[in-house]
């Protein structure tokens, strides 16, 4: 995959193929307990995706599917390492055994992490009150929340965000600080473009659904 041939494809055929080659490295991810249901459902998978790369602009995509490709020849799983970050607050001594694997982050990169977490745990929040029974079939908001058989959105997000490059940090948050500004929130956009790819109309038909079903 080369800088050429990503600049040909259309937007979605990017989002495609990001989610594609994520599915590839989410089969390969090995858990402690045995294979996940999760990693034999391309349904859920593709959909949970597809509705976050949806809101995203055609330059966070293309630095995004070059971090894949650039992780891949280095023989590095983004999405194995993603869920390995988490483990720093779902099982900390399991954490502690596999640290050291992961590349180091320079305080000045995690404080820019911890500012984009921060207005996003903000806008899952004001959706959660908005759209309280789309929110309780979504993971719980804070890592205050977790355990070893949870993860809190907030940690999702920080696992998420250590896995992208310098490159894609600094575009994503360009993204996130405009939306900001712009008084939108990308919480309530990626739950719209979920609530579409399962079939409703808007986001209010799913919480109306979610709330009698």
């Amino acid at each position: 995959m080369n800088k050429k041939t990503i600049a040909e494809q259309s937007v979605e055929e990017l989002i495609d193929d990001i989610v594609k080659l994520e599915w590839i490295s989410f089969d390969k991810v090995q858990n402690k307990g045995g294979r996940a249901d999760c990693q034999d459902d391309w349904t859920t998978f593709s959909i949970m995706r597809k509705s976050q790369y949806m809101t995203w602009n055609r330059n966070m995509l293309e630095s995004y599917i070059l971090d894949i490709a650039e992780a891949n020849e280095e023989s590095r799983n983004l999405i194995e390492e993603k869920y390995g970050r988490m483990m720093e607050s779902t099982a900390p001594k399991e954490y502690d055994t596999i640290k050291d694997s992961f590349p180091v982050l320079s305080d000045e990169r995690i404080a820019i992490q911890e500012q984009i977490i921060q207005i996003q745990v903000q806008w899952m929040e004001d959706l959660a009150e908005v759209y309280k029974y789309v929110a309780l079939n979504a993971r719980s908001i804070h890592t205050s929340e977790d355990n070893m058989f949870n993860t809190s959105y907030e940690t999702y997000l920080r696992g998420e965000l250590s896995t992208y490059s310098d490159e894609t940090l600094k575009l994503y948050a360009e993204f996130i600080v405009q939306l900001y500004k712009e008084g939108k929130n990308l919480a309530k956009m990626t739950m719209e473009n979920t609530a579409r790819l399962y079939g409703f109309e808007s986001l209010e038909q799913a919480e109306k659904y979610s709330g009698i079903s």
